[in-house]
Parts: structure tokens; C-alpha cells; sequence
């Protein structure tokens, strides 16, 4: 505990014609791009958020132990009893659950101990998936608010919308806060407070799936809403030619045939875009198919 706080720390630097202040969180590059001239007003601002997102990464991350994730994925079998923060994103995970015919299951994250997506080229056997595979599915879950029992081995992991529900509520805390335009930015995933004033619009880089990386192919031009991107650019497994996406499907065990490298989608919140984006990947060769359905804006790559 006290090698993570002696990390977290924020910066304010003036960035072209704004003021920026960073901080990481949830394993992410973390910034606030604040159209204001008073450094200690950005400073205030970016306090606010980087304190919601440690909250919300020290409540919800799997790899803290004794937060609520990690009484659920230590129970045993027991029951445990939730706060109503962790019963709505646990009812919003069983949603997303039905929606995708049980392709986003928060019990999935097990997979990890077989699934092994840092570049390199080990691929499980079929029995080791199928192993792992008798501790997933959600429907073996009993959820009743505010009640939980997870089966024996079985465990949740709220990774997959933590960073954007993180997002939404320093979006909304920093709107009550401040009159000036923010863009709240973790990771690439990212939402405004406010249409600007000084400027036509904020600028985003939706990156190069190039080898080297690192530069926006693409530039939006956003004055609202919000952007969520879900892809495999750094997480994958390369073997005899064949690149494997970290998009798992918890019904097989397996990633996902056909996924896009790379989807980012516009919404109002950015909770719905990343649940878009997720499901969209999940549908693998009929991703783009499933996003004209619901009738969003969305960059696709493959």
C-alpha cells in the first residue's frame, strides 16, 4: 500500500493553449485537458479526478486484496453482500451478459491463467481451456441484490468496465465543479464536460495500427459526448504466422474469430460507447454489422 501511494502523484503542464494534468491510474496514462489559464484551478481539477480514479481502482481492482472484489473472489462459496455502487455495476455486467449471449461474462478473467497475451507465441491445450472453463459463466451465479455467491474457484473481474464507468463519474464531478470545458482522457477512453469556448472543438488521435505505432492515423474533431476504443494492438499471441486476439469468447475458451484489431465508438457516455466497443469485438467478422444495428458512429480496423 504505501508503494502505490508514494506513485501517485499529478502534474499540470501548459499544452497548447491549455492546461494538462496527468496521472496514472488503472494501469493507465491518465489526463485532464482543461481549458483554463489558472494553474491552481487545474490542479484542483485534476486532484478531483485522480482521487475518483484511485477510489475506483482501489475498490475494484482485482489485484488488490481485501477490496470488494477480493472478499467475492476469496468467498469460498459464501455469500457476500454488496454496497449499491457494486450492485449497479454488477447488474449493468449481467445486462451486458444477456445482451451478448453470454460473450461479456465478468467470471471470464480466469482464462488469464491459461491465455498468456504479451507478444510471445504459447498456446494452451484444448484440455486446459476446457479445465479453466468450468469456473466461467455467469449463469452460475447467484446474484440477487445485494446478494452474491460465486460457485467454489470462481471469480469476477470489473476490468472490462471499470476505466469507463472511472471516466463518466469525473466527467460529471468535474462538470459540477468547473464552468470550463475538460476533456477527461484514461487511456483512450474519454469524455467532455463541456462544448469549449475557445476553441472550435477538442481534438482526439484514434492510433496507427502501423507496426511502429505510437501516431494517430486518425484525428475526430469532439465537442461532446464521449469515446471509448477497445482493441488488441498490445495484447496478443503470435504462432506460426497465426495472431491470436485477446478478445477471449468465454463460451469456448477461445479468442474471438474474426475480431477487429481496433474499435472505437462515439457515444453520450462512456460507459456506452466501451460497452459498444467491447460487444462489437465480441461479435468478431460481424462487428461492423452489429454497430450499424444500433445506429452509432464508429471507426473500425482490421
Amino acid at each position: 500500500m504505501a508503494a502505490r501511494e508514494s506513485a501517485r502523484a499529478i502534474s499540470i503542464e501548459a499544452e497548447q493553449g491549455c492546461l494538462v494534468g496527468r496521472f496514472d491510474a488503472m494501469a493507465s496514462p491518465c489526463e485532464i485537458l482543461m481549458e483554463s489559464g489558472d494553474r491552481e484551478q487545474a490542479a484542483y481539477l485534476t486532484r478531483i479526478a485522480a482521487d475518483e480514479a484511485w477510489r475506483i481502482e482501489d475498490k475494484f481492482s482485482r489485484y488488490i486484496p481485501g477490496n470488494v472484489v477480493g472478499r467475492i473472489n476469496t468467498s469460498n462459496g459464501s455469500t457476500i453482500e454488496v454496497d449499491d455502487e457494486t450492485a449497479s455495476l454488477l447488474d449493468f455486467a449481467a445486462s451486458l451478459y444477456k445482451l451478448s449471449d453470454g460473450r461479456f461474462d465478468i467470471t471470464s478473467g480466469v482464462l488469464r491463467e491459461v491465455w498468456r497475451f504479451d507478444g510471445g507465441n504459447r498456446i494452451p491445450t484444448q484440455r486446459a481451456v476446457s479445465e479453466i472453463l468450468q469456473r466461467v459463466g455467469w449463469s452460475r451465479v447467484a446474484w440477487e441484490r445485494p446478494l452474491l455467491a460465486l460457485e467454489t474457484g470462481m471469480e469476477i473481474d470489473l476490468g472490462g468496465i471499470g476505466k469507463e464507468y472511472a471516466v463518466d463519474r469525473v466527467t460529471g464531478m468535474l462538470c459540477a465543479a468547473a464552468e470550463c470545458s475538460a476533456v477527461i482522457n484514461f487511456g483512450g477512453d474519454l469524455a467532455v464536460t463541456r462544448p469549449p469556448r475557445q476553441r472550435e472543438s477538442w481534438r482526439a488521435g484514434i492510433e496507427s495500427l502501423s507496426p511502429t505505432g505510437g501516431s494517430s492515423e486518425t484525428v475526430l474533431a469532439i465537442r461532446s459526448g464521449a469515446l471509448a476504443t477497445s482493441g488488441d494492438s498490445r495484447r496478443f499471441l503470435l504462432n506460426d504466422g497465426v495472431r491470436y486476439s485477446h478478445i477471449l469468447d468465454p463460451t469456448s475458451g477461445w479468442p474471438v474469430e474474426g475480431a477487429p484489431r481496433s474499435v472505437t465508438v462515439a457515444a453520450d457516455t462512456c460507459t456506452q460507447a466501451g460497452m459498444l466497443s467491447t460487444l462489437s469485438m465480441l461479435q468478431g467478422y460481424n462487428a461492423e454489422a452489429f454497430l450499424d444495428g444500433e445506429g452509432v458512429r464508429y471507426w473500425c480496423r482490421r
